[in-house]
């Protein structure tokens, strides 16, 4: 198990240095910097602009942007943010936090409708099977901003949820209570635009693999022997499918992530994916690339956490 561990752990190690690597090539070949803009001003001088570049380092070569991003990240700064005027850590730690309540919440949702809707669709015929798939194949036709903004629409016009942020200007009184009321009303819709583009494949995968294993000998025997169906399917189908279910729990994460980017710029969600993009649009360089870091930081855990637990849940993977 320490052995796997520190393996698994190792291999993400290179990945993060390697991802970190090809972000800071990508800015080097991008022309332009976050002092770009001020060129439009006529009373900003270009000494005034080059002394700015010099003073924060965009002037220096690629080595020595990335051993000093590398040195802020063990002081814990994360480099410096332009745009804000700060280290980049609280920053990033801040939007860290809101993107994992909103990814971890739709993840929980999307799984717990997902599993019983693809343990019933592997188990269903006729009408109930035909209606899961079309189900299925209309949410992966719709985009994920799409599905954002037609969210919104129904939200305007029915005046349930309220429209984009993460709490409102006065939660009301109640104190730490109405605030988590507050957060559990602006979380209903990006939950639900998130829990909504990562259904169809753990649905779709699910199904599979159900299906599969019902049509093996041993569950032939099971309800044979006149074992009722409802057990039948959770407590000796589902165990037996739950590899394949485990593996698909890393890409979903990344599904998520990657979902979560364009539901919190549509929806104003203030977590990393509104970060990315606000910073990328200020060109503001080491912002970027912490909110980068992050994603992938998340993406990777995610794998490893389903790694783990297919190695305890597979013998034949801790006896190889």
């Amino acid at each position: 198990m320490i052995r796997y561990l520190a393996q698994r752990c190792l291999r993400s190690a290179l990945l993060l240095v390697a991802v970190s690597l090809l972000c800071f090539v990508l800015f080097e070949l991008s022309p332009g910097d976050y002092f770009d803009e001020a060129r439009l001003y006529a009373r900003i001088s270009q000494d005034a602009i080059n002394a700015l570049r010099s003073q924060h380092g965009l002037d220096r070569p690629f080595p020595f942007k990335y051993a000093y991003w590398i040195q802020s990240v063990v002081r814990g700064d994360w480099g410096f943010s332009l745009a804000y005027g700060t280290p980049a850590a609280p920053i990033l730690w801040r939007r860290a936090k809101n993107t994992l309540i909103l990814t971890v919440t739709a993840m929980l949702v999307a799984w717990a409708i997902g599993i019983p809707v693809a343990v019933r669709s592997a188990a269903a015929q006729g009408v109930s099977l035909s209606v899961v798939r079309a189900t299925i194949a209309v949410l992966n036709a719709l985009p994920d901003v799409l599905i954002a903004l037609l969210l919104m629409l129904i939200a305007a016009r029915s005046g349930l949820f309220p429209i984009g942020g993460m709490s409102s200007v006065d939660p009301g009184p109640g104190g730490a209570w109405s605030g988590a009321q507050d957060l559990a009303r602006h979380l209903i819709l990006p939950v639900l635009g998130l829990s909504l583009a990562a259904l169809p494949p753990i649905i779709a995968h699910g199904a599979t693999a159900m299906t599969q294993v019902l049509e093996s000998p041993f569950i032939k025997a099971a309800r044979a022997h006149g074992i009722p169906r409802r057990r039948l399917l959770y407590r000796h189908a589902l165990p037996a499918a739950v590899n394949p279910l485990i593996s698909l729990f890393g890409l979903s994460i990344g599904t998520l992530l990657s979902s979560s980017l364009l539901i919190e710029a549509a929806m104003g969600w203030p977590g990393i994916g509104r970060l990315m993009l606000d910073a990328t649009m200020q060109r503001d360089l080491y912002l970027v690339i912490g909110a980068i870091m992050l994603s992938s930081i998340f993406l990777i855990a995610g794998n490893l956490l389903a790694d783990l637990l297919l190695y305890a849940a597979d013998p034949r993977i801790r006896n190889a």
